[in-house]
């Protein structure tokens, strides 16, 4: 259950005035990046709010849980951009291009073909970021950095995808600044303007090492509850 005495809009407000200090102290517009509130396993009641407030950026993790929550939610706040910020399967490529307005977790050729063919079908691009495993866990999802100028490559040569940008998720436990600047190089050899980098422990640090927009959770809704 939510803990309702959490205010998730004056938290908003709290990452929004951390992530520009931070931005400035690095010689940065912290106005230009956007904060991508990640809204996984929180109901509508808790992202209401926001939406009222005027936040429009979310992320989901899931297919399937967006697919529950938000297409009511658009209808009534019809400008919402909507994240996809966990792992996508090939078979729900179809209903990721329908839901999502962002595709953050672009990874392997199957994914790339799929997203590919659901978009020259559906008439809908979303935009496409590629995740980058910078730290080359086994168990996480992500292209490796030594092969993530050829995978860019192939996306746009083979399959004909529009690819903004790059995201990352670094180790847990590492010194994130390492992968921020990782990524950011990849990135910039590569022509690419979008930096989905930081999450609710090291948006700050993402802010200062070039991140275009941030990913944060916790730090505005509260712990997730089990």
């Amino acid at each position: 259950m939510a803990d309702l005495s959490v205010d998730p809009v004056a938290n908003l407000a709290r990452v929004r005035a951390r992530l520009k200090q931070a931005a400035a102290e690095a010689g940065r517009d912290g106005d230009a990046i956007y904060i991508v509130a990640v809204t996984k396993t929180r109901g509508p009641d808790r992202i209401l709010p926001l939406l009222e407030a005027g936040h429009r950026r979310f992320g989901e993790n899931r297919v399937q849980e967006a697919a529950a929550k938000w297409p009511a939610l658009r209808a009534r706040f019809p400008d919402i951009e909507l994240h996809l910020i966990g792992p996508l399967q090939s078979n729900k490529a179809k209903e990721a291009v329908v839901l999502f307005d962002v595709i953050e977790t672009v990874d392997r050729p199957k994914i790339a073909k799929a997203l590919a063919a659901a978009i020259e079908k559906q008439g809908r691009a979303p935009r496409l970021l590629v995740q980058v495993n910078t730290g080359e866990e086994p168990q996480k999802a992500g292209v490796p950095p030594q092969e993530a100028d050829a995978f860019l490559a192939q996306c746009r040569e083979e399959w004909g995808l529009v690819v903004e940008g790059l995201m990352c998720i670094p180790p847990l436990g590492d010194p994130p600044a390492p992968h921020f600047a990782l990524l950011a190089k990849i990135a910039e050899r590569n022509g690419l303007k979008i930096l989905s980098m930081g999450m609710s422990a090291d948006y700050e640090i993402a802010a200062q090492l070039g991140a275009t927009q941030t990913r944060v959770g916790s730090e505005i809704f509260g712990p997730r509850q089990a």
